[in-house]
């Protein structure tokens, strides 16, 4: 039991990409960040998920999420583009590359991002229910931990 404790506890420290669990675009992105994310900086946890709701309310975000990809580090929350960009920035060379974007004012490319998540469900579909992640996509989600109480 405390073994599964240090486990929670060291994917807690890592950056937490909150996603929609039903998009079908999402799930792709997510799958994509896990292949790609060698240092193993991401964990993930769907905005459906009892792990995700819990993160939601300790971060003052409403149930349903929002209408975006949200990226925990810390306390630092960020939605919409910044969030997609500050992962790229954990991400390795090329990919880190694309956080120069975040130069650009955050309304132009909020627009850009809410053009796509508007289309998601049309792009590439809704989930009937979750997809079986692999033994090393499941050990980055932390739906598959209970997480501890806060004391």
């Amino acid at each position: 039991m405390q073994e599964a404790m240090k486990r929670i506890a060291m994917k807690c420290d890592h950056a937490i990409v909150i996603f929609d669990g039903e998009c079908a675009f999402c799930d792709r992105s997510v799958r994509w960040l896990i292949d790609h994310d060698r240092a193993h900086r991401l964990r993930f946890a769907a905005r459906q998920s009892a792990v995700g709701q819990r993160l939601l309310g300790e971060h003052r975000l409403p149930p349903g999420g929002v209408e975006s990809m949200i990226l925990i580090q810390g306390n630092r929350v960020s939605t919409h583009s910044t969030a997609v960009l500050r992962v790229a920035r954990l991400l390795p060379l090329p990919w880190k590359l694309a956080a120069v974007a975040l130069i650009i004012p955050r309304p132009i490319r909020d627009f850009f991002y809410r053009a796509v998540a508007k289309r998601r469900y049309r792009l590439a579909g809704r989930l009937d229910r979750c997809s079986i992640p692999t033994a090393a996509q499941r050990a980055r989600l932390l739906d598959d931990y209970e997480q501890p109480a806060a004391e």
